[in-house]
């Protein structure tokens, strides 16, 4: 059967029989499927087309084999089943063998979170290292006797080091894993940071590095795998033959020395019997168990033990970090507290003095120079090739140069388009013990082919909870409510589609899911839950079409594996959406539940899974269309009964409390560590304001994006703002012009420049800078903004920024005092003031959220799309939300949750805050501190999302970039609970967010802090047309009609038929123009003789009147659509327009039973030609091969010819007259077109007689004979002829009698 697992075919071309290197998988990235031994199951169902050889003999299946792929249908059950199998193998540990110590069991064997680790062994690591030094992620609940020992002098805090490092986002301490510190994270996910193998961070090392020392065993490496032949490995690799060798897995394990996975100086044969014992075998490592099937062979070194040195350099927000210690290997012990340690700031170089001065203090004279060098050597290179890890442990130096033994790195994924020339196809090897299902690749290659956002990790195929979840930060709120309920073993995905996908992206996104899920039945019956915040732009109806769909294509498998489905959603159009989503269930008769932004989002969970009764009739916000109203009937907000959900009211619970400090949580040691590091990260900082947006903010916006800038100008309109918030556009592909838009009822017209300097110099009130720039731009675009001190605020949008340029934009704006929003936001909101682009979404959610003036809750959160769900919260238990800011899911924010919280904390008008963090990254530890200290007094309600991540069996990239925990303190968990012993308000799951909430402003209001508001209505906004009828409201006749093409859909269609299906058919150029020309799918013959005809009206020479005109006018140096138009303008019945003359004449004629001879007859007593009769010349002795040739094939194939044979008739008549009046190629192909349309099936006759009034067989001679005259513009040009003049000698001057010479 197939190993599922994604490779990126190696640029290799293919053999000399293999055409067309085109197809190579590694041009259509992450499509490929390895084939192993394994695949023998399904091969019969791929053809030689979708299987490519490499030069090397390996295996892959191209890019069209994916529809075979899924067409689990062409499958047997045995197949499917033996798939299912493979793929569902339990992942438990098994029981410890009698040669595993404790300790070792401790390592390996993950145990219950214990609190007081959380909080202290959390920031201490495992102290033990291999052969590579390399750091060892030590799970939250491992045992930490050996974290808390001090370094060899004595003089160290390793607590204090440790925890300083992790908030850098250093590497953990050193372990037996010579693949340290990696996120094994899915093939398709999206994220910054991504590990690489060993052998391809030797590669780059080997081509690139830049050094002065003299690096040993350059490329001196042999992958092996299962299709390796070991006679040709040997032939490319001759050093294998007389070297001592040292062989690996390379495949992310951490821990390879530890688990005996490393052969050391073991000759050629001895490799090949080490690596026969293990290729292809199942290994358990951790609780992940996986097969070795790549292996990394290196000669190997003899050295010292004081020749081995460990280097690491690893990125952080402030800059890279380079650890250096002078003993390195496998007993190199805990680096954290040994290692010299020397910060690069952003921006700035690295020199040799600073690495001897600050790293190699311990270092002999005569090694220095050389570690120098290439340590210098080394940090170029990982600038330069956008690393954000790299360790080389051990480092081995002797008297003959530098040899790089064990390397671990990974690579800033989003820098590809900066560093493709030198990266090449890199391959992200997948995590170990977790193979791709194709079902991964396949939407992973519709994500990489898709401005949208698509992901699918599949967790357990056999689970019976399901998701289909929109938005990257909702994805993983349900995920974590799924597991906090019980669901965890029966999660089977997870996954998330955001970005407005398209109806037809959404429904091949759907219709996968809907597979899955019917390919094996549960006991219980299966849940599907169709969930997601509310949506800021994304078009909720649109995208549950797709998904519509896809429903109703699955609605017998559906009821078969009884299924029920869940939906709750919001955002623009959200109601259209959820009623074609209801009325899908009453027709198919599938049982869905449908709810809105009246629901809670994660109520739908505990409905699902039983928890909750399930409402007969849940209550409904009023329609998109009703935001022109007034929807509020209370003068007062909140209103006393609104709850979060209409579920059953739940009593408030322990977590809305604060607790006090804990002595396990030890407050001065936090502040030891946090505090001196934000002064001295700050300390050349310039100030930033607290107050970011008022009433009177004025910004940029750069890119032309127009529909976000109306929502602005809509959002101040309703908030009685006096003038628009927008200034200006800068848009550098156009030229300086006005852009419309609306105020209100009436149209206003905006400047839009072609740069920065020329819209800051117009309008100087401008301190906001609200940026649409691509991921490719938007650094420069950015960079070029902050050079203008009136500017305060920069909201960055795009997504996919490489963390180095986002650091360096982070480190000027701390110079110049700028506040930065993002990258990969939707931004902010101010409400009565401000807000970002499309951040809040439509005016209806505007209104509902109350967002048109300001309440006392602040918030801030790293996603945009529950940033609006926190304002649909916010606004159902509280006064509303005063200011709300979605800081990005990077791993790097330009702005982090403490700049914004302690703004708020001194922000008068602001009464308490609300988080939202998530999995990865401290800052939330920053949040406690400052309560701790009494830096913030206003109450916080915190919950980060991400809580399911320590109950998964192997690590799961979330949507954002950031949300991945590196070590136990990272994890949502940890963090939960540190802000609960801090004092801050936590709830128990983001179920009951709402509820601590309304808890919490209720107690304020009682003591009067809060003073709620009168409601003022705000004014209203028309509704634009577009939108108006989007919704239905409005309905207006089209202005065109078209029923031959549609392109509106994923797929090209043509009279119905998917272009693949074209292609796929073979249906050629006579098929394609039976489609769209007749509507009809031709038979076979008829495709031919229309390809036919057109091959022999291609040209006629040029001496015709159109190719003369076409020749004529290309020497007179226009261009080539002048050049064709000159020359089919002279089509006509004289010239080549005969086609439908001659069939209307002869079918005419035939239809009334006139004989041939009374047809002549009659014709000629008229005085009119025959159309298609005669030639200049051709005639009955020099017959017309073209003629000839159609004839043969019509009189095959044909089933009836009694037009064609009427014409005939007709011509033995005019040719015994006059050898040349014969019946030529146009009366031809007119006469047989008539027998065709008539006899071949596809037409009435009235529909046949139609397509000949309408002229549709001249267009035959117009489309062939446009080759011909685009070939004669061609030949003119490049034989490079000269403007034509007729010849005197050519032309007969008539003139009067009295003028003639």
């Amino acid at each position: 059967m197939i190993a599922h697992a994604p490779q990126v075919c190696s640029p290799t071309q293919p053999e000399s029989n293999q055409s067309d290197s085109g197809q190579w998988l590694h041009k259509i990235r992450r499509t490929g499927f390895t084939i192993t031994p394994h695949t023998k199951v399904c091969s019969r169902h791929f053809t030689k087309d979708q299987i490519r050889t490499t030069a090397k003999g390996r295996r892959f299946l191209t890019a069209n084999a994916i529809p075979t792929l899924f067409e689990w249908n062409a499958y047997s059950n045995e197949t499917r089943a033996a798939v299912w199998e493979r793929r569902t193998r339990p992942t438990s540990s098994p029981e410890p063998g009698p040669a595993e110590t404790e300790e070792e069991i401790v390592d390996m064997v993950p145990m219950p979170i214990d609190h007081d680790y959380v909080v202290y062994g959390s920031m201490v690591l495992d102290s033990m290292s291999d052969e590579c030094g390399a750091p060892k992620q030590r799970p939250a609940s491992r045992c930490c006797k050996r974290s808390t020992r001090t370094s060899g002098d004595g003089h160290h805090n390793p607590v204090k080091l440790k925890l300083l490092r992790r908030l850098h986002g250093g590497p953990g301490s050193p372990s037996q894993d010579p693949e340290p510190n990696r996120s094994l994270v899915p093939h398709s996910a999206v994220m910054s940071a991504k590990a690489i193998s060993e052998q391809t961070g030797k590669e780059f090392l080997y081509k690139y590095i830049c050094t002065a020392a003299a690096v040993q065993n350059r490329f001196c490496y042999a992958n092996v795998t299962m299709e390796t032949d070991w006679d040709r490995l040997t032939q490319e690799h001759p050093w294998l033959l007389t070297k001592s060798l040292v062989v690996k897995p390379d495949q992310l394990i951490k821990g390879r020395g530890k688990l005996g996975l490393v052969g050391i100086n073991l000759d050629l044969q001895g490799v090949q019997d080490w690596v026969k014992t293990r290729l292809m075998k199942e290994t358990m490592v951790a609780k992940a168990k996986g097969v070795l099937k790549n292996f990394l062979i290196e000669p190997f070194v003899e050295h010292t033990q004081d020749e081995e040195f460990y280097v690491c350099v690893y990125a952080a927000r402030e800059g890279d970090y380079i650890l250096f210690h002078h003993e390195g290997g496998v007993e190199v012990g805990d680096v954290d507290a040994k290692a010299q340690r020397l910060l690069v700031a952003v921006d700035d170089k690295l020199s040799e003095e600073q690495v001897m001065e600050k790293l190699l203090v311990h270092v002999g004279d005569e090694k220095k120079g050389v570690l120098a060098s290439f340590i210098v050597g080394l940090f170029n290179l990982y600038e330069d090739l956008y690393f954000t890890y790299l360790e080389i442990n051990p480092l081995v130096v002797t008297g003959d140069g530098v040899y790089v033994l064990d390397m671990a790195a990974k690579i800033d994924a989003t820098a590809d388009y900066i560093c493709k020339a030198k990266w090449g196809d890199v391959e992200f090897p997948p995590p170990f013990g977790r193979e791709a299902y194709p079902e991964e690749a396949y939407i992973a290659d519709l994500d990489a082919k898709s401005g949208a956002s698509l992901k699918l990790t599949l967790l357990n195929p056999r689970g019976r909870i399901w998701t289909m979840v929109a938005g990257g930060g909702a994805s993983v709120v349900y995920s974590d409510t799924i597991c906090d309920l019980g669901g965890v073993d029966e999660l089977a995905n997870y996954g998330e589609y955001s970005g407005a996908p398209s109806e037809q992206q959404t429904y091949d996104y759907a219709k996968t899911i809907l597979s899955l899920i019917t390919c094996e039945k549960h006991p219980q019956g299966k849940v599907l839950i169709i969930g997601g915040s509310i949506a800021n732009f994304t078009n909720v109806a649109a995208t549950f079409k797709g998904i519509v769909r896809a429903i109703k294509d699955y609605q017998g498998p559906l009821k078969e594996h009884e299924v029920t489905i869940f939906v709750r959603r919001g955002g623009p159009n959200y109601q259209e959406g959820l009623r074609v989503m209801g009325e899908v269930g009453k027709t198919t008769g599938i049982p869905i539940h449908v709810f809105g932004t009246e629901t809670h989002m994660t109520a739908i969970v505990g409905m699902a899974m039983g928890h909750r009764p399930i409402p007969n009739q849940p209550p409904m916000d009023a329609h998109t269309a009703n935001f022109l109203l007034n929807a509020s009937s209370n003068a007062v907000t909140p209103a006393s009964t609104r709850t979060a959900s209409f579920s059953e009211p739940r009593a408030a619970t322990e977590a809305t409390h604060p607790k006090k400090s804990k002595t396990s949580f030890p407050a001065d040691s936090l502040h030891s560590i946090l505090w001196p590091l934000k002064n001295l990260v700050m300390a050349n900082c310039k100030a930033k304001a607290t107050t970011l947006f008022s009433r009177h903010t004025k910004s940029i916006v750069w890119g032309m994006q127009t529909r976000a800038v109306q929502g602005m100008l809509d959002f101040d309109y309703v908030c009685s703002r006096d003038e628009p918030s927008v200034a200006a556009m800068v848009y550098p592909f156009t030229g300086d012009h006005k852009q419309k838009f609306y105020w209100g009822h009436k149209e206003i017209l905006l400047p839009v420049y072609k740069n920065m300097d020329d819209a800051m110099k117009k309008h100087s009130e401008v301190d906001v800078l609200i940026s649409f720039a691509s991921l490719r731009s938007a650094f420069d675009s950015t960079m070029e903004t902050m050079q203008y001190a009136q500017i305060r605020t920069i909201a960055i949008i795009a997504e996919g920024i490489p963390e180095a340029q986002t650091r360096k934009m982070i480190k000027m704006a701390d110079e110049k005092g700028v506040t930065i929003i993002g990258p990969a936001t939707v931004g902010g909101i101010k409400p009565g003031c401000f807000k970002i682009g499309n951040t809040g979404g439509m005016l209806d959610n505007i209104l509902a959220s109350k967002l048109y003036r300001p309440g006392s809750v602040a918030y801030v959160s790293r996603s945009g799309g529950m940033s609006n769900e926190l304002n649909n919260i916010i606004s159902r238990t509280t006064d509303g939300v005063y200011e709300g800011v979605a800081i990005g899911g990077d791993r790097y924010p330009g702005s982090t949750f403490m700049d914004h919280v302690l703004r708020y904390q001194d922000t008068p008008g602001i009464k308490m805050i609300v988080v939202l963090g998530e999995i990865g990254g401290m800052e939330e530890y920053r949040i406690c501190q400052g309560i701790r200290e009494g830096r913030i007094t206003k109450p916080v309600v915190c919950w980060c999302i991400g809580t399911c991540a320590t109950m998964f069996s192997s690590e799961v990239q979330f949507g954002h970039a950031g949300a991945c925990a590196n070590q136990a303190s990272e994890t949502a968990v940890a963090k939960n609970q540190a802000l609960r012993d801090a004092g801050a308000y936590v709830p128990k799951s983001f179920d009951e967010l709402g509820d601590v909430i309304k808890t919490v402003y209720d107690e304020l209001v009682a003591d009067g802090i809060i003073v709620p508001a009168q409601e003022v209505p705000p004014p209203t906004v028309p509704m634009d047309y577009s939108w108006a009828r989007e919704l239905g409201l409005i309905r207006k006749p089209a202005s065109f009609m078209t029923s031959i093409c549609d392109e509106r859909g994923q797929e090209l269609i043509y009279a119905g038929m998917p272009i693949t299906e074209v292609f796929k058919e073979e249906m050629g150029l006579g098929g394609v123009l039976g489609l769209l020309w007749f509507q009809r799918r031709l038979p076979r013959y008829a495709c031919q003789f229309i390809e036919m005809c057109l091959m022999v009206t291609a040209d006629h020479g040029p001496a015709v009147s159109g190719a003369h005109n076409t020749i004529v006018c290309a020497r007179a140096g226009k261009d080539l659509i002048s050049s064709l138009t000159s020359g089919l303008l002279t089509i006509g019945d004289r010239f080549g327009g005969a086609l439908d003359a001659a069939a209307k004449q002869f079918s005419k004629a035939f239809d009334s039973g006139m004989l041939p001879m009374e047809f002549v007859n009659k014709m000629k007593k008229d005085g009119k030609l025959i159309m298609g009769i005669g030639h200049r010349v051709k005639s009955i002795n020099n017959p017309d091969m073209r003629v000839q040739i159609l004839k043969d094939f019509v009189k095959q194939n044909f089933p009836a010819t009694q037009l064609l044979d009427y014409a005939l008739n007709v011509e033995k008549i005019t040719t015994s007259k006059k050898p040349n009046l014969i019946l030529n190629v146009d009366g031809f192909i007119g006469v047989a077109f008539v027998d065709l349309l008539r006899t071949c099936g596809g037409f009435t006759r009235d529909e046949a007689d139609e397509f000949v009034e309408i002229g549709a067989l001249n267009g035959i001679f117009v489309l062939g004979r446009s080759m011909g005259f685009i070939g004669h513009y061609l030949d003119q040009k490049r034989l490079k002829q000269g403007l034509y003049r007729h010849p005197w000698d050519d032309i007969s001057y008539v003139l009067p009698e009295h003028m003639s010479m």
